[in-house]
């Protein structure tokens, strides 16, 4: 078995590419998912509701999505705008 050399450049890219990978996953743990279209599945695990509530979502407009074929989908960031725009400010 040969020995192989490594030089300071592969160190280099080495570092560049578990500083990307690294970058992605904190993404991921913060909640942004690394796709910006998301299935029914995935929107309600990130809401935490039920196939129902997600429904009726949808229905009365809150959420808005996009059809193709018999696949729902939804922006990710629209999702979280309308998160944002239904925040409620307790005053104390």
């Amino acid at each position: 078995m040969g020995a192989t050399i490594i030089t300071t450049e592969d160190l280099y890219q080495f570092k560049l590419e578990l500083i990307d990978e690294i970058k992605q996953l904190l993404q991921e743990k913060n909640g942004s998912p690394a796709k910006k279209w998301l299935k029914s599945t995935e929107v309600m695990k990130l809401l935490g509701i039920s196939p129902g509530t997600l429904q009726n979502m949808r229905i009365n407009g809150t959420i808005p999505y996009t059809k193709v074929g018999g696949i729902l989908y939804y922006d990710y960031h629209e999702i979280m705008s309308v998160l944002e725009n239904n925040r409620v400010h307790n005053k104390l």
